[in-house]
């Protein structure tokens, strides 16, 4: 019970500082007679959503469905990698490098490329958006499966654990906090890229319905994109945060928020669980 309250105790409190903004925007928009296609009050905001709030859902739904698509290829593709890299010497020093200077060109630059190579409809968004949320996985990654503690790797190589016991046994566990702050800034990114997709390819999605009402002017209809773009962007985001949670209860990350059970008092008794599975 104490962990619900301290739950809705904390939902309540942005709800509330959510409220006081718009209480504030839309009183200053008011008062200074702001024009409305320069920026619109929101409860002009909320009137063009319910005005057509079954397509603008839908459209969301299909940007929801892009965004997950092109997570989850980075997430693979990026965790693999950043196996591969840790392993061998030679991915270290050709791929490393070459994910470091593909991270430094423009995403919106590429994207009439995969445009000319996968078409229009939703194969160029996933490739950019898993273009754009690779990069943070796999540096994250690739920090946590290196940062083990030497001598827990000399001792599981004096019991002669396999490299694959070491890898699934102890650098994985190990690397999952990193791993999760990588897929954190990820999933953020993944948005990114399935709009910058719906602006250049795409025929529908929230990129799309910003760039129509842009081209007529109407300015509630951005403003409503936008904002179903906010809530995707929380709702990605807390999700991974409860995944992590479930996962790392024993992380200090977590162990100053509120848990439906206690974490466990001593820390370093993971990583000897992590050591004895490797073991066996």
């Amino acid at each position: 019970m104490k962990f619900l309250w301290k739950r809705s105790e904390n939902s309540r409190l942005a709800v509330l500082t959510m409220v006081i903004l718009l209480l504030v925007w839309e009183g200053a928009v008011r008062f200074f007679a702001v024009r409305e296609f320069l920026l619109p009050t929101p409860g002009k905001i909320f009137t063009e959503f319910m005005a057509q709030p079954g397509f603008l859902l839908l459209q969301s739904l299909d940007t929801l469905q892009t965004t997950l698509a092109g997570f989850a290829l980075a997430v693979l593709l990026g965790v693999g990698a950043a196996i591969g890299i840790v392993y061998s010497r030679f991915l270290d020093r050709t791929l490393y490098a070459l994910m470091v200077a593909l991270n430094a060109v423009p995403k919106v630059a590429l994207a009439p490329l995969f445009v000319i190579w996968l078409g229009t409809g939703s194969a160029p968004k996933i490739a950019i958006a898993m273009l754009i949320a690779i990069f943070p996985i796999l540096i994250d990654t690739v920090l946590g499966l290196k940062s083990i503690d030497p001598e827990m790797l000399n001792m599981a190589r004096a019991n002669q654990a396999s490299r694959s016991k070491v890898l699934w046994k102890i650098r994985f566990p190990n690397a999952l906090p990193s791993i999760f702050a990588g897929m954190k800034v990820g999933i953020s990114f993944a948005l990114v890229g399935t709009i910058v997709g719906e602006f250049v390819a795409g025929e529908t999605g929230l990129g799309h319905v910003i760039l129509v009402a842009q081209g007529s002017f109407n300015t509630p209809t951005v403003f409503v994109a936008l904002a179903l773009l906010c809530v995707l962007g929380v709702i990605l985001f807390k999700g991974l945060e409860l995944a992590e949670e479930r996962l790392l209860p024993w992380h200090a990350s977590q162990r100053g928020k509120p848990t439906a059970e206690p974490a466990p008092s001593v820390q370093s008794d993971k990583p000897l669980q992590m050591f004895a599975g490797a073991k066996r």
